[in-house]
């Protein structure tokens, strides 16, 4: 028995041990492999002095200024700016902690992303007025932005945009019961994950999940990327392990209903061009929701509160885009671009 236990501890022992150097040595490369996309730009001493990475590219006006979701980095822009810098000027960046970005300052709020956007813009000499386009929680920096410097935005794109009421919303729509059990397994799942993603990154089996293609899983970020070319798969994968990102992206979930309340303070957009696309499946199938409750939710959100932010301006409409879950950008980038286009023509032209 002692020697069963002695040769599984010293398999047990092998295996981590070659994990962590399988992972060591994969980042190692991916450091060489893949340099900085941009430049890096320092805020001042106001931010502490922080740089963020800025990436631009194309000519023409009004610039366009693109903001992603909790999770992805700038790189995840890389289909809609390659094709909007055929006619605009447009820039993405790395929030505070993503990408080449340096960690910033907590709490990690709309209103202080914002402040940072504009620090940087500034320091990069990239004058307005902008075309601000937002995925998911970028939405929420956008227009919190548009309300800290109205004279800089001329129009708006909200790509799958958060909405301020969704959590509420969906809340008093589902049944109390399903609302608890949501609620328990998110904090359940929340802990769990908090202790094993750094090792399961540490051990090289994220990695090793990336390379083979199994264990991957089927929603999110990665899913997403899986109709791109496998280097750009592996870019992903290595800045989204660096420890500065799993920090940021907790602390901007850490302060999300301050973000919420942030926006509903914001206003709204006035006139100017607006155009909301929205997924026709937004939502990955839920085992704690029957079919219907399911039907519910997504109606609520494609009908009722993508519609309500087509209505942030008096110049806004929806444009529901088929075939794509939330992750538009990746699934559907042109939609975005003919979306951005569409903006920028009706800035021009007024």
């Amino acid at each position: 028995m002692k020697r069963i236990v002695l040769t599984l501890t010293i398999l047990v022992t092998g295996a981590i041990a070659a994990g962590a150097v399988y992972q060591t040595v994969g980042a190692w490369r991916d450091a060489l492999r893949f340099p900085q996309l941009g430049r890096s730009v320092a805020l001042g001493p106001q931010f502490g002095n922080t740089s963020l990475n800025l990436d631009c590219s194309g000519q023409g006006t009004p610039t366009v200024i693109l903001d992603r979701g909790i999770g992805v980095p700038a790189v995840g822009w890389i289909k809609v700016q390659r094709e909007v810098a055929d006619f605009a000027r447009v820039c993405s960046y790395d929030r505070a902690g993503y990408g080449w970005s340096d960690a910033g300052p907590e709490p990690r709020t709309s209103v202080q992303i914002a402040k940072e956007l504009k620090a940087l813009l500034n320091a990069a000499s990239k004058e307005g007025p902008y075309v601000m386009v937002g995925h998911s929680f970028g939405a929420f920096n956008v227009r919190v932005f548009t309300e800290l410097y109205p004279m800089d935005v001329s129009g708006v794109v909200l790509v799958d945009g958060s909405h301020e009421d969704e959590e509420e919303r969906i809340n008093e729509m589902l049944p109390i019961a399903v609302v608890k059990r949501e609620e328990r397994n998110d904090l359940w799942n929340g802990r769990v994950n908090q202790f094993l993603m750094p090792l399961r990154i540490h051990l090289g089996i994220q990695r090793l999940q990336m390379a083979t293609g199994l264990g991957t899983p089927n929603y999110g970020v990665l899913q997403a990327a899986r109709g791109y070319t496998k280097i750009f798969q592996q870019e992903l994968l290595y800045l989204r392990q660096q420890e500065k990102f799993r920090h940021a992206v907790a602390s901007e979930s850490k302060a999300f209903a301050e973000s919420i309340a942030q926006v509903r303070a914001a206003g709204n957009l006035g006139d100017r061009p607006l155009i909301v696309l929205t997924a026709s499946i937004p939502y990955f199938p839920d085992p704690l929701l029957t079919k219907e409750e399911m039907d519910m939710q997504t109606n609520l959100w494609i009908t009722v509160l993508q519609a309500q932010e087509a209505h942030l301006s008096t110049h806004g409409k929806q444009i529901i885009v088929p075939d794509s879950g939330h992750m538009i950008p990746f699934s559907r980038p042109d939609t975005v671009i003919e979306a951005i286009r569409e903006v920028c023509d009706s800035v021009n032209n007024n």
